[in-house]
């Protein structure tokens, strides 16, 4: 597949079939050590307040025991700038 001047590819028609995506779907790009997969996204979620989406993520994150400091830290990598002792 070939990146055009202006940055863009074109998704292969079996591709746009199976994940259903057409003119005006989300996209996003996921990046991982093994290279860059092109997910499709459910587009904006609308919900009336905090509470509600809130709710409707209840129970999604999996921090793997670690607290959120520990999270943080394994997220962005040892800050420097800290006196560790």
């Amino acid at each position: 597949m070939r990146v055009t001047e202006k940055g863009q590819v074109t998704i292969p028609k079996e591709i746009r079939d199976r994940l259903n995506i057409g003119p005006g779907s989300e996209v996003d790009f996921v990046v991982s050590d093994e290279g860059v997969m092109l997910v499709k996204t459910g587009g904006k979620a609308e919900f009336k307040n905090f509470d509600e989406w809130a709710a409707s993520i209840e129970g999604t994150w999996d921090r793997g025991g670690m607290t959120t400091d520990e999270y943080i830290e394994w997220l962005r990598g040892p800050r420097d700038d800290l006196d560790r002792r």
